[in-house]
């Protein structure tokens, strides 16, 4: 199976062992990640002004480039997906912006929403199967109680994302059960981690980091597992007391394919 990757900026600079830890799993899983030529950054974040459009052509490139190729668009880091999954949806369903957008880039063929947009956490279920995930795993991670967190950019909003139930997700929950894990369920683990006010108000991050952290151990939880770079970041950053990793490499290390020396 061939895909469309759009890999982001983290991954390509301060996250490569992240990047590293996708390509290795998805060959385990017979899916070859083809990047996207030429990707510029999504935008970082998506904007819901309805004129301000020069932000969003960059994950319309993204998105044409994988529709001419017949392919899905993959994403890993949430941020990015959020950013190319709402443009997508208002490329669909907004017809005087998709008209803008088309007119401004000039091209002879208009782009309407017609990719089909996945994060690797969709493709691993809805695509390839977390049956098949569990065929694969030859380091089961037996005794391991795992919290997932899911942060604010996966599941909202929730009509265009359409990845969960916003109040109450399994997705992680069940990759995590796949990879012979037992997970852990808490309060906090769909609330903000501070990542976007960390500059402004670090304090305020702080807290919101901790609270988190503390809330996933009194439920049990050894180890927190995120699809969100800056979540990662955040939490570590603010003092997290137990590991936090992404889950392309709590896959990795189930399938065998991380290396000792991946993070240096």
């Amino acid at each position: 199976m061939k895909v469309s990757y759009f890999p982001g900026c983290t991954l390509k600079n301060k996250a490569k062992d992240l990047d590293r830890y996708t390509y290795r799993t998805a060959e385990v899983l017979g899916v070859a990640l083809e990047e996207i030529e030429e990707w510029q950054c999504c935008g970082g974040v998506f904007s819901t002004a309805k004129d301000e459009i020069a932000s969003k052509l960059s994950s319309v490139r993204a998105l044409k480039a994988a529709y001419k190729k017949g392919q899905p668009l993959v994403t890993v880091c949430s941020g990015c997906h959020n950013v190319i999954k709402q443009t997508n949806y208002v490329m669909q369903n907004d017809r005087d912006f998709a008209d803008k957008v088309n007119r401004y880039m000039a091209e002879e063929d208009a782009y309407n929403g017609e990719t089909d947009v996945y994060n690797y956490l969709e493709l691993l279920r809805d695509v390839i199967g977390f049956d098949k995930i569990k065929e694969k795993v030859v380091n089961p991670l037996t005794g391991k109680k795992i919290g997932a967190y899911y942060g604010c950019l996966l599941l909202r909003p929730s009509t265009v994302m359409k990845m969960d139930d916003p109040e109450n997700p399994r997705i992680i929950e069940d990759l995590i059960s796949a990879l012979g894990a037992e997970p852990v369920v808490y309060a906090n683990r769909n609330e903000c981690c501070g990542g976007y006010i960390a500059l402004e108000d670090p304090k305020s991050a702080e807290k919101r980091s901790l609270d988190i952290i503390r809330n996933a151990k009194a439920n049990g939880a050894e180890m927190i597992i995120t699809a969100c770079p800056l979540c990662k970041y955040n939490l570590i950053k603010n003092g997290a007391d137990i590991p936090v990793v992404y889950f392309t490499e709590l896959l990795a290390e189930a399938f065998g394919v991380k290396e000792e020396n991946d993070g240096e």
